[in-house]
């Protein structure tokens, strides 16, 4: 489980295609710190596997289906990447709940910078937008942000300079991918109330009911 709170703006120092998956190797020496195998890592809000490391590089595989699902299969050699270890119980929730699941990947339509904060439109894919609410949460390459206006087909989100400075949003540009994960609770919810295949029950009738 992690939070969204990126720890530190990573390198893809290698990428080695394999059958249906490739394997990457990336810097980071915040995430390495104690890091051993089978250890996850989000990166760029995708929750990888950490096959070995040594100093401030780790390797992790990624499968025909997470490339498919996220934007990961367009990293090569020198991208910079998010990265954030799994939240410890105990640790402060400083995001919101992000599970490392890419839901959908999305477009950077376009940014309007202004002097103490810039506004970014992301495209939405059709079937994330009944998840993707005003002032509600959502995680774009693996940073947990605020909707500030949600559209039928897109949304957008206001980044302080911090934002900008540390994690791969200041550098994204139009046309570039971006991947996404909605809210899980919205999720959940919707299932749940599907599941039970019923309207929300009517109040009963209590007109004429007093003595």
């Amino acid at each position: 489980m992690f939070t969204g709170i990126v720890e530190e703006l990573g390198e893809v120092t290698a990428v080695e295609n394999l059958d249906e998956a490739s394997r990457f190797r990336l810097r980071g020496p915040v995430v390495t710190q104690g890091a051993q195998h089978g250890d996850s890592i989000a990166v760029n809000g995708v929750c990888l596997t950490v096959v070995d490391h040594e100093g401030d590089e780790f390797t992790a595989d990624v499968m025909a289906e997470t490339l498919k699902r996220s934007s990961l299969g367009a990293l090569t050699v020198g991208s910079r990447v998010n990265l954030e270890r799994p939240m410890a119980v105990g640790d402060r929730l400083g995001g919101h709940i992000v599970q490392g699941h890419v839901d959908g990947t999305g477009t950077v339509l376009g940014r309007e910078p202004s002097e103490h904060w810039e506004i970014v439109k992301i495209s939405l894919p059709a079937d994330l937008t009944r998840y993707v609410v005003e002032k509600g949460s959502i995680t774009v390459d693996g940073i947990s942000l605020t909707v500030v206006d949600a559209g039928p087909d897109h949304f957008t989100v206001s980044l302080i300079p911090t934002t900008l400075d540390l994690t791969t949003l200041g550098r994204k540009q139009p046309g570039d991918p971006v991947n996404l994960e909605v809210d899980v609770i919205a999720k959940y919810v919707e299932r749940l109330l599907g599941d039970r295949g019923e309207q929300p029950a009517a109040l009963p009738d209590t007109s004429g009911s007093r003595p």
